[in-house]
């Protein structure tokens, strides 16, 4: 489909989603959330797409919520606040649950909402100039939905002071409290963003959806019976399964796996 406020692009088995609103820093509306979900839904869906890159024109990543949009919602009744909430969450869903890797390229500034999107990516990777804040209690606001993601990502300590003083704090920051994965210097984010990119296409497309599944399902879950009887079934499927039985075989056969052909 064509997309009015991303640009999409395909290059072999990685696709980009590139916000595309530089005009307003990338800030996000009610047609830019629902583009983003059915962005994510379709890559997420492609046989042909393993790996997805969601990255930002212009000099910040994302501003969080367009004022004009957040303006227009002050006016609406609760019902169709909680209408306009939900389509925000399932947006932010959607990225958690792609079944494809998501790797988050954070060049620019990168605040509320903005978080959340980034939240809700498999690797983030952030230039060292880039500042983060959630920034929503300046304005007599939470960030609600965007914060099942954000406290995953960061830790409810972390999470606590940021969301409570709206404090800017840099990406060196983000590193250190487990927001971002890798800060690098501005030129080089595109060299480590493929270089994750080339590690995540060399494995299997199965075994990266099952185990991007697996963190999800056992990420604070106590280690109980259940628990040892999940991951036991979970480990005696994919070693029965064609990519499971095909990447033993290619190793121990010493050549690449079908999946690299």
């Amino acid at each position: 489909m064509t997309y009015e406020t991303l640009r999409i692009s395909i290059e072999g088995k990685l696709a980009t989603v590139t916000l595309n609103r530089p005009e307003v820093r990338n800030a996000f509306n009610e047609k830019t959330i629902n583009e983003i979900t059915l962005a994510f839904d379709e890559l997420g869906a492609s046989d042909e797409v393993r790996a997805i890159v969601l990255a930002a024109n212009g000099a910040a990543f994302c501003a969080g919520g367009d004022l004009n949009w957040m303006k227009a919602m002050a006016g609406y009744t609760d019902a169709e606040n909680t209408a306009d909430a939900m389509q925000l969450a399932d947006m932010l869903r959607t990225i958690y649950l792609c079944p494809k890797p998501v790797v988050a390229r954070v060049h620019g500034d990168c605040y509320a909402g903005g978080m959340g999107l980034v939240a809700a990516c498999d690797v983030v990777v952030a230039a060292e100039a880039a500042n983060f804040c959630l920034s929503e209690v300046k304005l007599g606001l939470i960030p609600a939905t965007i914060s099942p993601y954000v406290i995953k990502a960061m830790g409810e300590n972390a999470a606590r002071r940021y969301f409570l003083t709206a404090e800017r704090f840099t990406a060196a920051e983000a590193h250190r409290v487990g927001f971002a994965h890798e800060v690098v210097p501005a030129a080089d984010i595109d060299a480590k963003v493929a270089e994750i990119v080339k590690a995540l296409l060399a494995n299997s497309p199965n075994a990266v959806k099952e185990a991007k599944t697996l963190v999800r399902d056992v990420a604070g879950k106590p280690v109980d019976d259940a628990m040892l009887a999940d991951t036991a079934r979970r480990i005696a499927q994919i070693r029965a399964s064609e990519q499971g039985r095909e990447g033993v075989r290619s190793f121990l056969e010493k050549r690449k796996p079908s999946w690299l052909n």
